[in-house]
């Protein structure tokens, strides 16, 4: 049965993001995920963790300016220092906060920018990553993200960060499956899984859910979460699925879909 994790950035969100820990505790949820700590003292989320009694799974590294509209800054040519003290933080911070994954995003690419020129950018800081992930016994992951809710996101498709992980060679770099995102893109999920979760080199760190075309609960839209759950169960998958999804209405009163799993 796939274990589930509550992302507290996106439900949640009529309490104070500190009270999101216990809420989701007694809703059911033995973990959760968000998308950024930076905000709170490392050890304050840890409180709130143990208090509620939670497994920290994921969050974020910095991802450049996001008030002004950066979304990370793996593949932006000169900022790569801004980068590597970007993974020291992470990396301290997931110390604390216990969880051995962190999404690094790409960042944006503009129409008249050199893609060729982003990507070798975006494959040196990814290798720098994982190195320095390995040593502390973490993860970096890649996450294709669809161009609707992301116009001019640098990564877009299963195949193109798979390829980067078999590129770069390091176990410590693997592909963050959000089904919402591959769904919108190039659907295929089932077929998707099955190649992806087997794959020798890089393969599949982590997944994340949620409801097509307008990222409610799973239970709405257009994706068979039911089927999909027991194939994850059929392929061994043994990783935690992040909840990233907008509650329609209150949390809590939307979480029917997630009962027969808990």
């Amino acid at each position: 049965m796939p274990r589930f994790a509550a992302n507290l950035s996106m439900m949640y969100q009529e309490l104070d993001f500190l009270e999101r820990f216990g809420a989701a505790a007694a809703d059911g949820f033995k973990a959760v995920e968000f998308l950024f700590p930076y905000a709170y003292p490392a050890q304050q989320i840890r409180d709130a963790l143990d208090a509620a009694g939670l497994q920290q799974v994921l969050f974020n590294a910095p991802p450049g300016d996001w008030a002004s509209g950066e979304r990370g800054i793996a593949s932006l040519p000169g900022r790569e220092s801004e980068f590597k003290e970007s993974i020291a933080l992470a990396i301290d911070y997931a110390k604390i906060l216990g969880n051995r994954h962190i999404h690094v995003m790409a960042g944006l690419l503009r129409p008249d920018q050199d893609a060729e020129k982003h990507r070798a950018v975006y494959l040196r800081n990814l290798a720098y990553a994982a190195l320095l992930a390995s040593r502390a016994e973490m993860t970096i992951l890649i996450e294709p993200i669809n161009h609707r809710d992301m116009p001019g996101y640098f990564l877009n498709y299963q195949h193109d960060a798979h390829q980067i992980c078999e590129e770069l060679g390091n176990t410590s770099l693997q592909v963050q499956f959000d089904i919402y995102h591959c769904q919108i893109m190039e659907g295929d999920i089932a077929t998707k899984l099955k190649r992806d979760l087997s794959r020798p080199t890089g393969g599949v760190g982590h997944i994340q859910i949620a409801g097509v075309p307008n990222r409610h609960e799973p239970s709405d839209g257009e994706v068979n979460y039911p089927y999909l759950f027991t194939l994850l169960d059929e392929l061994g998958y043994a990783g935690w699925v992040g909840c990233e999804y907008r509650p329609k209405a209150g949390t809590s009163a939307g979480l029917g879909w997630l009962k027969p799993y808990l």
